[in-house]
């Protein structure tokens, strides 16, 4: 909703709420100069290849430190594996408030070299757009922070708080190399009060933006497999114990079982201010959410038509892989499907398996819950903190919109900060809705994104930094 057609009294309140003081010290910043240092900076490192796996982020880490140096920032690399390193740099404060964390990751996902019109580490500058793997996820934020720190360095702001910024490796499936390393043996390289990464965007629509995305907490990844075991035969003797049936049946189970609504802090402000956008058919789908009803036709509806609300409301079972079988005739002893369960931050995992079992209720399929390197579940960051108001009045500032909190379904390496304490808010820059189903989204295979909101998105990670960190 664009905040014009509020009555002018309230827009002026809102306005003036969103006014920050920012230090008189600090110089007025080049933006024209700034967009050109940020696509140069962003073009470097889209054309280097740090698809995970194999993950190989050395190149974009020692470019980054490069850079980072040649101002005069203290700068580590902290490594697990040599070929992938994490950066930390630090800007110091004065001290009389804790420090601001700024998180992005330096790898991405796999390409299909194939499957690109341009080439996925081109940078590709074309009406309007740059094209490459990792222009949405996440060399933007990278770039982004980049920016923001040379800018606070060259600008002389002075700070309260030390501003920490951090270009971590292995989020894409791998966090023993990134997050969960340095969590676990470089905690006080990162300890931060608040923490600023990836998880949001400015949801635009025809080319307008609707409302700023904040990610404020997230859904947990479990991996669960069902193992159905029975009585080997020829196929031409059907059994009654073949594993396959029992699999199916099980899955067909865990397919209809539709487990329980539960909204959090932040689900709930998401539908609440959704419904005050949205026109009226959508906004009473969620005020039904918010009342509860959970037998209301619109669940139903968020199933077939809005999936990803329908994950918000739940923790969610998707079955996505089947193994088994040796040849047509040959009745296997063991089959078993693999379920992606992303489980909402408070679920109590021993709980929802034994739930899982009883909805199954067949001795011939085993549960078995995954192991290795899952994200830690934590509540929601909270909405009243300093650090999301700012990024509240920052977004009303720069572009005139209403602020929805979001839970994400995937996963980010925000869980791990969120479960040592720290509050933490995913921010991203405008993306166009009708971008994804076009096939130009992240991890797409024509991933791209806009070239102005990358540097606007600068300008407003900037803003929100000086509001936070900067001497008033």
């Amino acid at each position: 909703m664009i905040l014009n057609s509020l009555p002018r009294s309230v827009r002026f309140a809102l306005l003036a709420l969103a006014v920050t003081l920012v230090p008189a010290s600090a110089a007025t910043p080049n933006w024209p100069a700034i967009d050109e240092e940020t696509l140069r900076h962003f073009q470097t490192i889209v054309r280097m290849d740090t698809s995970d796996p194999p993950g190989v982020e050395k190149p974009v880490a020692e470019y980054l430190k490069q850079v980072l140096e040649q101002e005069g920032i203290e700068v580590q690399l902290l490594w697990k594996d040599p070929n992938r390193p994490n950066v930390v740099a630090r800007l110091k404060g004065n001290g009389s408030k804790k420090p601001l964390l700024l998180m992005a990751h330096t790898d991405t996902v796999n390409v299909d070299p194939a499957k690109w019109k341009h080439g996925p580490f081109s940078a590709h500058r074309e009406d309007g757009y740059i094209y490459g793997r990792g222009t949405v996820d996440d060399k933007d934020n990278v770039v982004a922070k980049l920016m923001v720190m040379l800018q606070l360095k060259r600008s002389g702001v002075a700070l309260d708080r030390d501003v920490i910024f951090l270009a971590e490796a292995g989020e894409e499936g791998n966090v023993q190399y990134g997050i969960e390393f340095l969590v676990n043996q470089h905690w006080s390289a990162i300890e931060a009060e608040f923490c600023l990464a990836e998880g949001g965007s400015m949801v635009r629509s025809r080319g307008k933006v609707q409302y700023g995305s904040v990610q404020t907490t997230e859904k947990i990844p479990n991996r669960i497999r069902l193992v159905a075991r029975g009585v080997a035969g020829h196929g031409s003797v059907p059994l009654r114990s073949n594993a396959v049936v029992h699999l199916a049946q099980a899955i067909a189970k865990v397919a209809e079982w539709q487990t329980p609504m539960r909204l959090n802090e932040t689900t709930r402000a998401f539908f609440e201010r959704l419904a005050s956008i949205s026109e009226p058919e959508a906004a009473a789908r969620y005020r039904a959410v918010l009342a509860g009803d959970e037998t209301n036709a619109a669940q139903e509806y968020f199933a077939v038509n809005e999936p990803r609300l329908h994950s918000t409301l739940r923790t969610s079972i998707s079955p996505n892989m089947i193994q088994g079988g040796l040849r047509v005739n040959v009745i296997p002893s063991e089959v078993e499907a693999t379920l992606d369960v992303r489980a909402l931050p408070d679920e109590e995992m021993p709980r929802f398996i034994e739930q899982l079992r009883q909805v199954i209720n067949d001795p011939a399929v085993e549960v078995v819950v995954g192991t290795g390197h899952t994200r830690p579940g934590a509540p929601p960051s909270p909405l009243d903190s300093e650090a999301f108001k700012a990024v509240e009045a920052a977004i009303l500032r720069h572009y005139n919109v209403i602020t929805i909190p979001t839970m994400s379904t995937g996963a980010t390496d925000m869980a791990f900060l969120r479960s040592k304490g720290v509050p933490s808010f995913g921010i991203g820059p405008g993306i166009d809705i009708e971008d994804g189903p076009k096939g130009y989204g992240a991890h797409s295979d024509q991933e791209r994104i806009i070239e102005a909101e990358l540097y606007k998105f600068v300008r407003f990670t900037f803003d929100v930094v000086v509001d936070l960190a900067a001497t008033k």
